[in-house]
């Protein structure tokens, strides 16, 4: 049975693409995977998209996104390589979790791309006042082998207290933490904090933003693996970009 709130969902009056940004991993010194972000045609911003997008479309635009990412990166990704896609969502447009993945299993079968290489990722910045609900989702994503990554983590509504309430696989520490962290001793202190707790959680912890060498070589010494920022890359309108990789 598809979503109700899909399906009803008014269709949207233009169309979108994707830009692709690698996320680097520094122990193994390849791309990890590579995060899907939202265009206009014309390769302009997010901003400019998600302006344009009623309330009522919000659950059209949300399976609309999945779908083209997944196109997209079928397309681009470079055959037998492992390679992870990272998907934004929004908790706020899912109607009923199972119902609302069927749009995404089904891409994900019409273009042969393995349901274990996609990661959805929710932003903190986007309140959410059913946290149950949120739950629901987190739990049906994995039951059907997705990763799940809360982004900007350190700077929205729920902050620690969203990690009482569930645990993502994956959480991606907030630029405005990363930003200059080599030379401030709070940000230090602060990573610090939110390392030992993703550790005791069995989290995975990505730093983005990064900008310099020097806040890679810092986060890095500091446990860090997983990367994202224009020290690597840049986003690539549908295309995947060449990335800084690190020497050895």
């Amino acid at each position: 049975m598809a979503c109700s709130g899909c399906t009803t969902s008014p269709k949207l009056d233009f169309d979108f693409s994707m830009a692709f940004q690698p996320i680097y991993d520094a122990v193994e010194n390849r791309v990890w995977g590579y995060e899907a972000l939202v265009r206009g045609l014309s390769g302009e911003g997010a901003f400019q998209v998600l302006s344009r997008i009623s309330p009522e479309q919000k659950y059209r635009f949300d399976q609309d996104c999945r779908v083209k990412a997944i196109e997209l990166a079928s397309r681009l990704y470079p055959a037998g390589e492992n390679l992870m896609l990272s998907i934004n969502f929004m908790p706020n447009a899912v109607y009923e979790p199972a119902a609302c993945l069927r749009a995404t299993l089904h891409a994900a079968s019409r273009y042969d791309f393995p349901t274990s290489s996609i990661m959805f990722e929710f932003t903190e910045n986007e309140e959410v006042t059913d946290t149950a609900h949120l739950t629901n989702i987190i739990t049906e994503y994995r039951k059907q082998g997705f990763t799940t990554a809360v982004d900007d983590f350190g700077a929205g509504h729920a902050g620690l207290g969203l990690l009482v309430d569930f645990q993502p696989d994956l959480m991606k520490i907030d630029m405005k933490l990363v930003r200059g962290v080599d030379s401030s001793p709070a940000r230090q202190a602060v990573i610090t904090g939110i390392l030992g707790i993703a550790d005791e959680l069995g989290i995975t912890v990505l730093a983005e933003g990064i900008e310099t060498e020097e806040e890679f070589l810092f986060l890095k010494a500091a446990g860090i693996r997983l990367f994202q920022g224009y020290w690597f890359a840049k986003p690539a309108f549908e295309e995947l970009p060449q990335v800084h990789l690190v020497a050895a």
